[in-house]
């Protein structure tokens, strides 16, 4: 705070002391009334800080102020920016924040409130007092004027800073809140009571003889083998997401029941799944895959090729296929040699583009020669792959040079989530040592499953899955099982 005015005037003009001679230019500050009075006036200095100390603004008698109208503005300005009760910046700092404060008052404030204990003219709205000396004539505002705008915007902050604090939230669609549930939640596992629940009847000797005899009070649930068959369905039947999915079964050497493996896969897969499997006789000489199965449909592969732009539903395509009881489909080559030479890559892309659209597994039962057209188009398609080995040394050693020629040619990430199948087509013990062999394939691929010898595959007739022994289903069942993983971990990218 700069000291007070000096109670004697000042002697020279440098500190503001006008002359009383009326030649000099004036400029007349008219205040409300119709009375001027010819006043002495002197102006503020450095030290100044209070307009109502210099009486520039009052209340008592209106009166008219003659100054210079060159230095009016300067020399009012200037002792406004030095005053410690209102500043420029303060007034920037107040009018941002009513700005802020979303609105609120209906008209700019450019006065901050009065504090307590102020007197109300030094309240008056700076840009008045600066604009006055301004213009000619200007009209300042009274003491009352200068009350009543201090106490609009008084109330105006106070209203504001009374706004009670709202608090945004967005939802998105499906949101709820936390203690609110949904009606996924009202599952029978929560809202019936166990005690009144009835279990299915247990399966297992011991567990069954026990619910039999407790008159179906005691109920043990099911023994370790039926546990274990549940989960090798569970496995089976895990869903497949995207397109049909293609398992080709290849070997490089006849004989060795690569038709046969595909049967069997197919059952399995057919027999604990609930959507689609078809088997594809994809073999360039006279295959025998429809032979393999108890229902024929007489319609071949070339049938189906020549149907393919006439098929609009399922029921078309279900009078070219053979079923299985399994619900295994089927569709048999060409039982003529010649003709089957014909079926070429492009004609095997049209069965193929044909099943995906219905099936949701396709198997191939490809042929031995592994460099014919079929083949490139076969493996270009495929998803996995199940290479059959025989029990002898020249089988093995065929089934492992087909793995190298499909590293050597592009596949070697397939041949690395292959499955090998060694299969035992012969009664009797092997001769080779199936630890051995089965050894060497798993440094090569990602699985390897033994198939047993099984009289009712032997005889060459049509294969019933019910009536094969329990290890030969078994053995079916974890080949399904493998290729049904492999094909959920290396699925196709979207």
């Amino acid at each position: 705070m700069t000291p007070d005015r000096p109670d004697h005037a000042p002697d020279d003009a440098e500190n503001g002391v006008l002359s009383e001679k009326g030649n000099l230019d004036t400029s007349g500050i008219g205040l409300l009334g119709g009375a001027t009075a010819q006043v002495n006036v002197e102006l503020p200095s450095e030290s100044d800080d209070d307009l109502v100390d210099d009486d520039v603004i009052g209340d008592e008698v209106p009166f008219v102020v003659e100054i210079p109208a060159e230095t009016a503005e300067a020399e009012i300005v200037e002792p406004l920016a030095e005053a410690d009760d209102w500043t420029t910046d303060a007034a920037e700092d107040w009018e941002a924040d009513l700005v802020d404060a979303d609105e609120i008052v209906d008209e700019p404030v450019s006065t901050p409130p009065r504090a307590a204990g102020t007197d109300a003219a030094a309240s008056v709205p700076v840009d008045a007092a600066v604009a006055a000396p301004a213009a000619s004539a200007a009209t300042a505002p009274t003491s009352a004027a200068s009350t009543e705008f201090a106490e609009r915007a008084q109330a105006a902050v106070e209203r504001v800073q009374s706004r009670p604090e709202v608090t945004l939230t967005s939802k998105r669609l499906g949101e709820f809140e936390a203690d609110r549930e949904t009606a996924d939640l009202l599952t029978a596992e929560r809202l019936l009571d166990p005690h009144h629940v009835v279990k299915p009847e247990p399966e297992g000797y011991w567990q069954h003889l026990v619910y039999s005899i407790s008159g179906r009070r005691i109920n043990l649930g099911d023994g370790k083998r039926a546990r274990a068959r549940k989960e090798l369905d569970r496995r089976i039947a895990a869903p497949l997401n995207g397109g049909a999915r293609f398992v080709p079964v290849l070997s490089r050497k006849g004989g060795v029941g690569k038709t046969t493996v595909t049967t069997l896969l197919g059952m399995a897969l057919a027999d604990a799944r609930d959507d689609r499997v078809i088997a594809v006789d994809a073999n360039p000489d006279r295959g025998t895959l429809a032979e393999r199965i108890a229902r024929t449909s007489g319609k071949t592969v070339r049938d189906l090729v020549r149907a393919s732009g006439d098929v609009v539903g399922f029921n078309d395509l279900s009078h070219i296929v053979a079923r299985d009881e399994t619900r295994l489909d089927v569709v048999a080559s060409d039982s003529d040699p010649r003709v089957s030479e014909a079926f070429s890559d492009a004609d095997y892309r049209d069965v193929a583009k044909l099943a995906a659209h219905y099936y949701s597994i396709v198997l191939t039962d490809t042929g031995t020669g592994i460099v014919h057209s079929v083949m490139g188009a076969t493996l270009e398609l495929a998803d996995q792959l199940v290479v059959v080995a025989g029990l002898s040394v020249d089988e093995a050693r065929l089934a492992s040079e087909t793995l190298t020629w499909l590293e050597t040619n592009g596949h070697a990430d397939m041949v690395r989530g292959a499955v090998v199948v060694i299969n035992n087509a012969r009664p009797g013990n092997p001769l080779v040592q199936l630890d051995e062999l089965e050894a060497h394939f798993r440094t090569r691929v990602r699985a390897v499953v033994r198939m047993p010898y099984d009289a009712h595959i032997a005889t060459g007739s049509a294969i019933v899955f019910r009536d094969l022994q329990p290890a030969t289903r078994q053995a079916a069942r974890d080949l399904a099982a493998t290729v049904v993983e492999g094909l959920r971990s290396y699925a196709p990218a979207a």
